[in-house]
């Protein structure tokens, strides 16, 4: 799998899901690259936006190309986590049963799982989906169960709060990628959207991609393959090294931000997990540009969805946290002298 035609063979796959996502999805170029480098980074994906803004549509046009066995739970707050590992009824003799729930039910072919709306589903069940998500398996039913070609997708409603429980910074970062999916503003695209038929059927859409597209079983052999194809000098590990100290003392670097103390901003910078994340990503964005080495535009474009939900700033700023993320990250990319 490590060969480098191997490789050349993967990111003409990687392309290829590029171009049949967003033949579905217009309007949304940037979040469906980074929602790639994600799938080929091997790290899951936490997506935010508004109301039918298509995050939903996105996720299920990425199952289809990506192949293999597809889950969704809707987070509701009287879900439970038992009902991730499994589902009780009454068969048609009037007997109890119990079968296994969404997480088990296939087995290690479970690829592709979204969680909608997670935001409204309980702590223990975010908990549990976690766990999941970080050792791609689950003990039930006296054994051990594994899906380790599973990728998790989850969106949250911004705009709706009650009824609704914020993620914790620990369940955060568990999420290689917070990505903002924005409403387009492009005049055609919002023509498109509206007036065009085509994208007024989302089921019908989506049955026009092309299916499995990818060998979805060596996903996690390609990914490991990319991390060890690129490589980085040391002047692009220095350079990363000071993004580091940049999100624990901004200051140190000449960083301002309008209204901000900048002495009383940060609680906690980023961690060696969300360093570890942000290069595993750059690497992935070099390799898609078809190059073997880091320059500094591949940090710079994952910047902020690898690391502005991993900065933690004290309480008197975490209410303008978005806001306050993306100027810090604009700061560092602009302050920090760049090799």
């Amino acid at each position: 799998m490590g060969s480098s035609e191997q490789l050349q063979d993967w990111r003409l796959h990687a392309l290829q899901i590029e171009e049949e996502v967003a033949s579905a999805v217009i309007g949304q170029a940037e979040v469906i690259r980074l929602i790639t480098v994600a799938l080929f980074a091997r790290g899951h994906v936490l997506l935010e936006g508004g109301v039918g803004v298509g995050k939903t549509t996105v996720l299920r046009a990425f199952a289809r190309v990506v192949g293999g066995d597809f889950e969704r739970v809707e987070g509701t707050i009287d879900l439970m986590p038992g009902d991730l590992v499994y589902h009780t009824y009454v068969d048609a003799e009037g007997r109890p049963r119990i079968d296994p729930g969404p997480l088990l039910r296939h087995g290690e072919g479970l690829t592709t799982f979204f969680f909608n709306e997670i935001n409204r589903a309980r702590p223990q069940v975010q908990s549990l989906l976690l766990r999941a998500m970080a050792e791609r398996s689950v003990w039930a039913f006296d054994r051990e169960y594994r899906f380790p070609h599973m990728t998790v997708f989850a969106d949250r409603n911004k705009v709706e709060k009650e009824e609704t429980f914020e993620l914790a910074s620990a369940a955060r970062d568990r999420f290689l990628f917070e990505l903002s999916m924005p409403t387009p503003d492009d005049t055609d695209v919002r023509r498109a959207l509206v007036f065009d038929a085509d994208y007024h059927d989302v089921d019908r859409l989506l049955a026009r991609l092309s299916a499995a597209i990818v060998p979805w079983e060596q996903l996690n052999q390609a990914g490991a393959a990319i991390q060890h194809s690129v490589q980085s000098s040391e002047t692009i590990e220095r350079y990363v090294l000071d993004i580091w100290q940049a999100t624990e003392t901004p200051q140190r670097f000449g960083i301002a931000l309008d209204g901000v103390d900048m002495d009383r901003l940060i609680l906690a910078g980023a961690s060696p997990r969300g360093m570890s994340a942000l290069l595993r990503a750059a690497r992935v964005v070099a390799w898609l540009a078809g190059r073997t080495h880091l320059i500094p535009e591949d940090i710079h474009a994952v910047l902020l969805p690898a690391l502005g939900h991993r900065v933690f700033f004290t309480p008197i700023y975490e209410l303008r946290r978005q806001e306050l993320a993306e100027a810090l990250t604009a700061q560092i990319v602009d302050r920090l002298a760049v090799p």
